[in-house]
Parts: structure tokens; sequence; C-alpha cells
């Protein structure tokens, strides 16, 4: 029988070092794919138009574009329940899901899964998006969070849903809506208005660009004509067939192409739309978009809410409500998010 030998000094630190790394990394694994509650199931009221059949492309529902992904998986679930429960006809909508198609198949899986548990009742399609394409595109910007690749989805909404959605709404995951996002939706699109958004016109426009795009005669001139104001892409409608025809994903790219040679600007995937549309977008009513809730991009203070009417309470910024709220220093408004929270309890999962 061989003699057993105590291991070598020099190997106690690499052998604690195992010991150590692999509860932990189990321990991520299990917190990445989390559980969440079953929502209730909402009716639509007796007014609403019948769909013609179950199939996304019926003629009278409602489009919702957004990303999903693990990261905020939590704060989609809880803008999906907030748009169900203010709908008067919650059975109209139709979620379209953005993927990251490098993400792993489980984890793709678990997304797709987790929707269906939570939303069984849901009309939703996923969609891959090439975010390994536009990854070389994107430059380091304030935030490392807005150089996420699937925050650029945004931008090829137009060829990665199918052809039968013409109008879309796209929202972000950091937001819950406290009205019917059909009205929303029945934005106008006129004339070759592309997309309506609300536009903040009291904003320091010239900020979201650096000196020396502001100091090319060539570059500056772009908005020559334009009453360019800034607007917040995480609340947008779209006409999806408007934007094919004037091409405008390759207009975005040629912008970020360009920002790879010479920075024209630094903050992740909102300039290039700025570039593009600003000064020629619908207008929406700033109801629908009370953003800015999660503080700025350093430090995410926590803020009020614009004074006017609120139909949906946007967390943009560092700050999210449910990192908050776990954390145990929530702001004010982060109450307002809790109760769409469909994460399911620790102590539930364990009983």
């Amino acid at each position: 029988m061989p003699k057993l030998t105590a291991p070598p000094l020099l190997l106690l630190p690499l052998l604690l070092h195992l010991l150590y790394i692999a509860p932990t990394t189990n321990a991520a694994s299990a917190a990445a794919h989390r559980r969440f509650k079953e929502a209730p199931k909402f009716y639509n009221s007796r007014d609403c138009p019948s769909l013609t059949s179950a199939d996304i492309c019926s003629p009278g529902a409602v489009h919702v574009a957004m990303t999903l992904d693990a990261a905020y998986l939590r704060g989609s679930m809880a803008a999906i329940l907030s748009a169900l429960q203010h709908s008067s006809c919650p059975e109209n909508l139709c979620f379209h899901f953005a993927v990251a198609a490098s993400a792993a198949a489980a984890d793709l899986d678990y997304l797709r899964r987790a929707v269906t548990a939570s939303f069984p009742y849901l009309c939703f399609g996923v969609y891959t998006f090439d975010d390994a394409a536009v990854a070389g595109l994107i430059s380091t910007s304030i935030r490392s969070a807005l150089d996420r690749p699937l925050n650029y989805a945004r931008n090829y909404l137009a060829d990665l849903l199918p052809p039968c959605v013409r109008k879309v709404v796209y929202l972000d995951s950091d937001l819950i809506l406290v009205d019917d996002v059909a009205k929303l939706a029945a934005t106008p699109l006129d004339g070759d208005a592309v997309l309506a958004a609300p536009e903040y016109c009291n904003a320091n426009f010239t900020s979201y660009f650096t000196p020396t795009f502001w100091a090319n005669p060539s570059l500056s001139l772009t908005f020559e004509g334009r009453r360019a104001c800034y607007f917040n892409t995480g609340v947008m409608v779209i006409d999806r067939e408007k934007w094919r025809e004037g091409d405008y994903t390759t207009k975005i790219v040629e912008w970020m192409e360009l920002q790879k040679r010479m920075r024209i600007y630094e903050l992740g995937s909102l300039p290039p739309f700025l570039l593009v549309f600003a000064g020629r977008i619908a207008p929406v009513d700033h109801r629908w978009n009370q953003h800015g809730l999660g503080g700025d991009n350093f430090r995410g203070l926590c803020r009020d809410l614009h004074p006017g009417p609120v139909s949906l309470l946007h967390w943009s910024g560092k700050g999210k409500p449910w990192v908050r709220l776990d954390a145990n220093r929530p702001c004010p408004l982060d109450a307002l998010w809790a109760p769409y929270d469909l994460l399911e309890a620790r102590f539930a999962i364990e009983s």
C-alpha cells in the first residue's frame, strides 16, 4: 500500500485556490440562471379587435421589440409584465426579442424557457442577432455597459423581425409602463418620418459630440437646416418599411465606421442615431419616456421625475432598480419598479 504524504508547501496555494474557485464558479452559474414567478394571465377588454389567428403576423397585433440577455433579464421581465398589466388589449401584444448569436446554447434556451414559464400565453418570437459582426464597429464609451453589442440590435430591427411587422415599438429593458403601450404604438409617422420619440430640445445637444466633430466643418454641417434635438433611443416607434427604403442601417454603420477612424462622440449607440435622425423624427409626448431615473453614467445617483404626467418610467443611466433594491440602497422611485419584479425569492426556491 503506497504511503500517503502531505503535499509540498509550494503546492498548497494552488490547492487552496482550486478549492476556493470551484464553488464560486458554480455559484455564478446558478445566479445567472435564476427563476422567475409566473405572471397572471391578462385578458382583452370587450372593445379589443380580435386577432385572426395566434400567428405573430396577425393584423391588429401591437408589436413590441426588446433585447433579451441574462444580465438584464430581470428588467425585461418587469417591462413585459408592466406592458401586459396596463394594456386594454394584452392578448393583442406581440413581443419580438433579439438575442445575441454568441450566447451559449444553454443560455439561449434558458432565456426562452424563462419567458415561456412566466408568460405561458404570451405572443412572442426570438431572433438571433449577429453581435460578433457589429462588435468590430463599437468604440469604447464612457461606461462599459453601453458597449455591449446587443445594445446595437436596435440598428438592425428592420431586417431582424418578420417582414409582416411594419410598425414596432422598441423598448429598453430598464423601464416599466404605467399606460397602454398601444397608445404609443399608434403614434403617426407621417410624411418622411421613419421613427418617433420624445425630444428634449433643452438638453445641451453639442455635448453629445466631441470638439473634433464640431471643429470639422464637413461634419458639423451634418445638422445644417435641421432643428436637431436630443432624444433617447430606449423608447422609439419605428416604421420598418420606411427604414429599409431609406437604408438607414447603412447610414448608422457609416457613422460608426467614421468613429473608429476619428473620435467624434463618446456615448455608445446613441450618437449615430442623433446624426441620422435628430431633427427628422415625429414627436411623442414626454410622458412616454420619463428617462434618467438611473442617474448619470458615472455614479447613478437618485433622481426625481420630470414635471408632468407619466406613462413610462425609464431607469436609463448607471443605477438600475433591481441592483439598488438587492443592495438595500434603493432610491425612492425604485419602489415603483418593485411590484413588477418577477424574480423568485431565494427562500421560496429553497423551500
